[in-house]
């Protein structure tokens, strides 16, 4: 048996509530198109498990699954916008702190033309 990563095995607390969070709202989704597990797992090219393990927020599922499933029920606009660099206001912050304070010539700037 492979051996599992750590954070398959035990994911920290914010990474499993959204899991959860994420997986009940596919399951709504569903249920809200009246479509069975096996309709959206013909429609996402997966088996059955699969989409019970994304609905449950099966932390080992991979993430083709997770955005398979969101494109099959027409809710993959908002997935475009994950980990947006534009979006980013830390990356940006520890960017910016690492750019020179100002700008100094090399050599001094003559006029003389």
């Amino acid at each position: 048996m492979p051996n599992r990563s750590r954070i398959v095995a035990a994911p920290p607390a914010a990474v499993e509530e959204v899991l959860v969070r994420v997986g009940g709202n596919l399951r709504v989704a569903r249920l809200r198109r009246n479509l069975r597990i096996e309709d959206l797992a013909r429609r996402m090219g997966v088996s059955r498990a699969t989409v019970s393990a994304v609905e449950r927020g099966a932390p080992g599922v991979s993430a083709a699954a997770w955005l398979g499933a969101l494109w099959a029920l027409g809710l993959i606009g908002p997935a475009r916008e994950l980990a947006d660099p534009d979006r980013d206001s830390e990356g940006k912050a520890l960017e910016s702190a690492r750019l020179p304070r100002r700008a100094r010539p090399r050599h001094p700037l003559d006029d003389d033309f």
